[in-house]
């Protein structure tokens, strides 16, 4: 039996021209109807399936009617509903409610915007830096700063006006975010665990973190102002800032301002750890070789990087009422920049400061067992610098210390050292030589030999090793007058070949190392005074027995 009922056949035929058809004809006819119904709808689904679709529209149907060769039907469109009504009489019987249209009022309506054709057009963002005002950029007052009269209604009770920074919105992805919560808890609370290990490593050489880095310096500038009672989380800080420090992916030369206040606390503060028995001289040993790092690589982008950072270390050493960890903590960090700095900064001040520190060494005058080890922990701080410097000059001229083992001839006019190995030893450097850099170089050898010669044969020396070096201008004033004569005669074998002027540049280096070379002879002695045979330890083995 059909779906269709012959009364819908009925009305359809009557709709047709047809008034009256017969029942029986009515009742073939409907089987017929269904079947056309079925496959007109099953080749709409497959339109509407080839469309990647889920809803069937008129469209689909209008498509399925052109496959078969069938005129479609006219007058429905896929975005009007449709509105179905009962017919009157038939409780089954539903029928689309048609408007009339009147054709007048269609041809007098307007006609609608023709829709815009896809295109890329192209406009200018700004022009040497101005943004042009038209539609497609955004407008001015929208990302200007604010003006002067919004800016003075910002006031102080002092009457200051007060400048507003807009708000700068950061993104971060949820894996970053994920990353620093973290990095942080075990930072916080877990520093001793070996993932914490491996999130350094990861610190280090994860080429993604860039993002992070403003929160890194601000956590790690936050988390050290609040737990400078405890220790094992300053020191995770600081590793933390090692690792960034080294890892080549992130640009951290724009927050270093937020980290050098944090790594110089935990050189120079007064108390780090809330027990007596926690080992603060390991962190700030730590944090100086730290800020030293961090001022060898990127002291040629921050010229006064260096300055500020010294200025603020001597000033912490040079200040009587500090502590002595405080103390300890910058003689450390001057001592991690280097020999030069020690010469400059600790070694003019070291007489002073170790009649302030003698009495907190002694047992009879200071009777706190406690800062009487912060006072030598000091005091082995300033022995080591000292010594590494003395060690780095003595290394600069090793024959200082060393006793002459060649014969002299002596003249009327110079000391002429007579070395018959002289030109066998140097034969590999001399033969590559023009003539005139060979004579002014043999000239340069005895000149500075025969200088070292006069002054282990001064009156007052003491096995080679002079305890009171004779007049700088003297000595300066004899070995220039040798080297002149030297010079002078090199220059008569070659003058039109600029001899005169490579001998005036030798002058100027002889007189220059001669001048460094009697400086570290009174270093030895002044450091001798301060420190007695401890200096000795810092000296090599050969050059102590001569000295004693």
């Amino acid at each position: 039996m059909s779906i269709v009922p012959k009364e819908t056949i009925e009305v359809i035929a009557q709709s047709v021209g047809i008034p009256t058809l017969p029942a029986d004809v009515s009742a073939a006819l409907a089987p017929d109807v269904e079947y056309r119904l079925r496959e007109i709808m099953q080749e709409a689904i497959k339109c509407m399936r080839h469309a990647k679709r889920t809803v069937l529209t008129a469209d689909d149907v209008d498509s399925a009617l052109s496959l078969r060769n069938v005129e479609p039907v006219y007058g429905f469109a896929s975005g009007d509903p449709l509105r179905f009504k009962r017919a009157v009489g038939h409780k089954d019987l539903f029928y689309i409610d048609d408007r009339e249209v009147d054709f007048k009022e269609i041809i007098e309506a307007p006609l609608p915007k023709a829709p815009l054709d896809t295109a890329v057009v192209a406009h200018w963002l700004a022009i040497e830096g101005v943004q042009p005002a038209i539609p497609e950029n955004p407008p001015i007052d929208a990302i200007s700063a604010p003006t002067e009269n919004k800016r003075t209604e910002h006031v102080k009770d002092d009457g200051l006006p007060v400048d507003i920074k807009l708000p700068v919105k950061h993104i971060l992805s949820r894996e970053l975010q994920m990353y620093f919560d973290k990095i942080a808890e075990l930072t916080m609370s877990r520093s001793n665990t070996p993932i914490f290990r491996e999130a350094l490593v990861s610190l280090s050489k994860d080429s993604g973190l860039h993002p992070l880095v403003p929160y890194f310096s601000y956590f790690i500038a936050d988390e050290v102002t609040r737990s400078l009672a405890d220790l094992p989380v300053l020191f995770a800080l600081m590793r933390v800032v090692q690792s960034l420090l080294r890892n080549p992916h992130v640009h951290i030369e724009p927050y270093l301002h937020q980290l050098m206040p944090s790594m110089i606390t935990c050189i120079v503060a007064k108390r780090l750890g809330h027990r007596l028995s926690d080992n603060h001289w390991e962190l700030r040993d730590f944090s100086a070789n730290l800020v030293a790092s961090v001022c060898r690589k990127y002291g040629h982008a921050y010229h006064n990087l260096q300055i500020r950072l010294t200025k603020t270390l001597i000033n912490a050493f040079l200040d009587p009422h500090k502590a002595l960890t405080q103390h300890y903590g910058a003689v450390q960090g001057i001592s991690a920049l280097g020999t030069s700095a020690v010469r400059l900064l600790l070694l003019p001040n070291l007489e002073p400061y170790m009649q302030l520190l003698d009495p907190e060494l002694q047992l009879e005058k200071q009777t706190n067992e406690m800062k009487r080890k912060e006072a030598w922990r000091v005091y082995g701080a300033l022995l080591c610098a000292s010594g590494k410097c003395l060690y780095e000059r003595l290394k600069l001229f090793p024959g200082l210390l060393s006793a002459s083992t060649q014969p002299l001839l002596r003249s009327n006019k110079r000391v002429a050292t007579n070395n018959p190995n002289k030109r066998k030893s140097s034969t590999d450097l001399s033969a590559s030589q023009p003539p005139l850099k060979k004579m002014a170089s043999d000239v340069l050898m005895s000149s500075m030999s025969s200088a070292a010669t006069m002054a282990g044969n001064m009156p007052g020396s003491m096995d080679g090793f002079s305890t009171q070096l004779p007049n700088p201008s003297m000595m300066q004033a004899s070995s220039s007058g040798q080297m002149a004569d030297g010079i002078a005669a090199a220059g008569l074998i070659r003058r039109d070949q600029g001899g005169n002027q490579h001998a005036q540049m030798v002058s100027t280096v002889l007189r220059q190392a001669w001048k460094e070379d009697q400086d570290a002879g009174h270093l030895l002695a002044s450091l001798h005074d301060v420190f007695g045979e401890a200096i000795f330890s810092f000296i090599q083995p050969p050059e102590i027995s001569f000295f004693l």
